[in-house]
C-alpha cells in the first residue's frame, strides 16, 4: 500500500464497503433459505415481495450480477401460488 492520504482513505472506504457487502449479501441468503422453507402459501406469498426486494438491491449495488438476481427471482416466484395469466 502506498502511504499516501488518498490511499489511506481508499482503503478505509473499500474496508467499510466489503464489510456493508457482505451483511447485505448474507442477510438476503438468509432471507431467501427462510423463504424457501416456508410452507403455507399464505405466509410465503406474504414474504416474496420483501425478499425480492432484497435481492433487486444487491444486484442493484452491484453485489450479485443482475442476471443471478433474476434467477434467484424466478426461482423463488416458481413456487408461488399466485399464478400470472
Amino acid at each position: 500500500m502506498a502511504n499516501h492520504k488518498a490511499t489511506k482513505k481508499d482503503v478505509r472506504q473499500a474496508s467499510k464497503r466489503r464489510e456493508a457487502n457482505r451483511y447485505y449479501g448474507k442477510t438476503t441468503r438468509n432471507a431467501i433459505r427462510d423463504q424457501k422453507a416456508l410452507t403455507d402459501e399464505a405466509a410465503y406469498d406474504e414474504k416474496l415481495p420483501l425478499t425480492i426486494s432484497m435481492i433487486d438491491k444487491l444486484a442493484k449495488r452491484g453485489v450479485i450480477h443482475k442476471n443471478k438476481a433474476a434467477n434467484l427471482k424466478s426461482k423463488l416466484a416458481r413456487k408461488t401460488s399466485l399464478k400470472t395469466a
